[in-house]
């Protein structure tokens, strides 16, 4: 159609046709010259078209019906290595040198025969230059043709994609490494989680190690390290199939050798990548290292440095490359994640450290010997936990108090917590304090811990650690052959019985300590017969922290069923059984096999609420003493703390009175009275004509105390025995028990 303007010449110009749709229904046609801007001259578009060919960062190649190149852009010569004149009138694949010809030749054909333009497929070439290694392009084409719709050949676009591969995998690998390393608080195996992080995806071989004081959690070096330092090769991972040759076994700690790149490394803190042959010097000055390189095939090396806490060595082999800049750069960064996750490693190493040494040395790891019970304990520190404590007491009259603790939480804290409450049983237990009278004072205490905690100013980290414990206190007689147990929020103590039967008693139970409300603390006696065995443990030490239940034989059961074999040889069973399901916390087992003690090593008298019972009470303990052969200096001693005792409680107290005493590996002495009240030491002057009873019992004896029940009270004391002649050997045999 030909346009003609007001003055009859030819209008130049595009015209856009629109079809209008009227209120009636009909179509009217509106005819309007295109826009200036999108109304291009034929010239304009030449130009474009010659600018996009010539100047594009996109490989064009256009091909003719044949499918042979007619043309060639500068990029799309440069991507397959050659120039002009070696492309013209040659197929595609034989230019380029793609990997998969046919798969090329059959999209080629599909478009020129459909018209329909293939998507960008990824292959892989080989260009004409050898030397330039293979590449991966991304290929689309399109079917030109004229506006009459003459097919004239296909167009390709060729686009270099290894660079945008090699951004990718370099995402993915930081990816990996912020996911995985950081997670751990164990600096081994944070240098363990770099190296999978990063092999095979990033290298094809990893070595990371670390001064060997930061994987004791001590402090980096402020400076430059000195070449006397020892590294410690923390990890060593490879791509290869089968068993890789090592320089150094992992755990191996020595000094790096000088000079190699490591070592430079580590003085100037900056990488390294160096080519490997067979003559790269330094390898002359370490040959372990050198043989395991040239055994994997590795070429290319990446050093580097983890600020001053050891390196990160990285090797390629020859079909994975060099490093390029873009790649050193991501090491750098993998390297600052690292040292920052190993800072918070070795923190929490030597907090952990300080932590465990701290509740060693408050834990009483040797007992006097006790003729109630013997016991046996298991011990394993926590992964986090460091709050688990026990001890064994010895109580005046033969007893001995059994403890099982945990404190909740974890570091110095905790285990400064852990010994504040150890500290306070101790001396709650010298009171003479029942269990759950015991366990009510221990909570005051714990309370005011807690309380102290939350007064604390609002920066201080320990006010956001709420202090709370579990404890479970057991009193064993072996007179009464009866176990008298409190617990506050800790699991019930399992019962072995002689034949072989387990029980969890159903006993009850008070809240955790450290609560200022609550039910009040209740305990129960229970008999035993002799040779049972109790089991007192954390909730750590059983799979999956669960807790026993009422009735519940747990899984303690099979490994504590047989009560006759050596109480140590139960615990290592459990380490070996149980412990691999443990929970993260402290692991605490305590085991005790009850015995009795013979009748003969008591004598029990009831007297007279009478003053001539001091009399009687004497003449009882002298032929008591002398059937059991005491010294006469010890017998002479007893005879008049024991006048003493019956005098005051025939003076202050009210009857019933009971004399015993029981030789054990002491000498105890008990009068015991009705009346609560409690007596008093003094000090009397020089004119008073009383008031010296129980310092004279106090001189003499080397403990004694009070503790009440709920028919009066008993005064007691204490006194060692002198080490009595072997009746076969003639050597003396020491039965020296516990001292003041």
């Amino acid at each position: 159609m030909v346009l003609y303007d007001a003055d009859g010449r030819v209008a130049a110009g595009d015209l856009r046709v629109r079809p209008l749709l009227r209120r009636d229904g009909v179509v009217d046609w509106a005819v309007f010259p295109a826009p200036a801007q999108e109304a291009l001259t034929p010239e304009v578009g030449t130009l474009v078209l010659q600018a996009l060919f010539m100047r594009a960062p996109v490989g064009l190649v256009v091909l003719d019906t044949e499918l042979r190149i007619v043309s060639a852009n500068k990029t799309a010569q440069t991507l397959c290595g050659t120039d002009t004149e070696h492309l013209l009138g040659r197929r595609l694949a034989d230019g380029y040198g793609f990997a998969s010809p046919g798969e090329v030749a059959t999209m080629l054909r599909e478009v020129l025969d459909s018209g329909v333009s293939a998507p960008e497929r990824e292959l892989r070439v080989r260009p004409a230059d050898a030397s330039a290694g293979e590449r991966k392009v991304g290929l689309s084409a399109f079917r030109l043709q004229n506006r009459q719709g003459t097919v004239l050949g296909v167009a390709v676009a060729v686009i270099d994609v290894g660079d945008r591969e090699k951004a990718r995998a370099r995402l993915a690998v930081l990816d990996s490494v912020r996911k995985r390393v950081g997670q751990s608080l164990d600096v081994v195996v944070t240098c363990q989680d770099v190296a999978e992080a990063l092999v095979p995806g990033f290298a094809d071989v990893a070595v990371v190690a670390v001064v060997d004081s930061v994987a004791r959690g001590e402090e980096p070096p402020l400076g430059p390290l000195d070449r006397s330092v020892p590294l410690r090769r923390a990890a060593l991972r490879h791509s290869g199939p089968g068993q890789y040759i090592q320089a150094y076994p992992v755990g191996d700690v020595r000094a790096l050798p000088f000079p190699t790149p490591f070592s430079q490394a580590l003085a100037d803190l900056k990488p390294r990548v160096m080519a490997l042959d067979a003559n790269t010097p330094w390898l002359a000055v370490d040959p372990a290292r050198a043989e395991a390189i040239r055994d994997f095939g590795s070429r290319t090396l990446l050093v580097v440095p983890l600020t001053l806490r050891g390196t990160v060595s990285l090797y390629r082999t020859e079909q994975a490359g060099s490093f390029d800049e873009m790649e050193v750069a991501l090491a750098s960064e993998v390297a600052a994640h690292t040292a920052l996750s190993l800072d918070n490693a070795r923190r929490y190493t030597r907090e952990h450290t300080i932590a465990t040494t701290v509740q060693r040395h408050l834990m009483a790891l040797s007992h006097p010997p006790q003729t109630a019970v013997e016991t046996a304990h298991l011990f394993l520190p926590g992964d986090r936990g460091a709050g688990g404590c026990w001890d064994t007491l010895t109580l005046p009259g033969a007893r001995v108090a059994l403890v099982v603790c945990e404190v909740a939480g974890e570091g110095i804290y905790t285990a400064i917590a852990t010994g504040q409450l150890r500290t306070a049983l101790n001396v709650l237990t010298a009171l003479g304090l029942e269990p759950d009278e015991l366990l009510a004072s221990l909570n005051d205490t714990a309370t005011r811990l807690a309380q102290e905690r939350a007064a604390l100013p609002t920066g201080d980290p320990l006010r956001q650690q709420t202090l709370t414990a579990t404890c479970v206190y057991a009193v064993y007689d072996p007179l009464s052959r009866t176990c008298t147990i409190a617990r506050a929020g800790h699991p019930t103590p399992m019962i072995t019985h002689p034949d072989g039967t387990t029980e969890i008693p159903d006993l009850p139970s008070g809240p955790p300590l450290g609560r200022a409300e609550g039910p009040p603390f209740a305990q129960a006696t229970i008999p035993l017969a002799e040779g049972s065995v109790l089991s007192f443990y954390t909730n750590s030490l059983l799979p999956g922290s669960r807790a026993v239940l009422p009735g519940d034989p747990g899984p303690l059961e099979e490994v504590l069923a047989n009560p006759h074999r050596c109480l140590q040889e139960m615990c290592d069973d459990v380490v070996c059984r149980l412990h691999d399901d443990a929970g993260p916390g402290d692991s605490v087992l305590l085991l005790a096999r009850t015995h009795g003690l013979a009748a003969d090593h008591v004598g029990t008298w009831h007297l007279d609420h009478h003053p001539s019972a001091a009399g009687t009470a004497r003449t009882h303990v002298q032929r008591q003493l002398a059937a059991w052969e005491v010294d006469d200096e010890t017998a002479y001693a007893t005879e008049v703390i024991v006048s003493e005792l019956v005098t005051n409680a025939v003076r202050y107290g009210a009857p019933p009175l009971l004399l015993r005493i029981i030789k054990d590996c002491t000498l105890t002495c008990e009068v015991h009275d009705s009346s609560a009240s409690a007596p008093h030491l003094r000090h009397a002057r020089t004119v008073d004509e009383g008031g010296r009873g129980l310092f004279i019992c106090s001189q003499l004896a080397q403990r004694w105390g009070t503790r009440y029940s709920t028919d009066g009270k008993t005064v007691w004391t204490e006194q060692v025995l002198q080490p009595q002649p072997d009746s076969h050997s003639g050597m003396p045999v020491s039965v020296t028990g516990p001292g003041p």
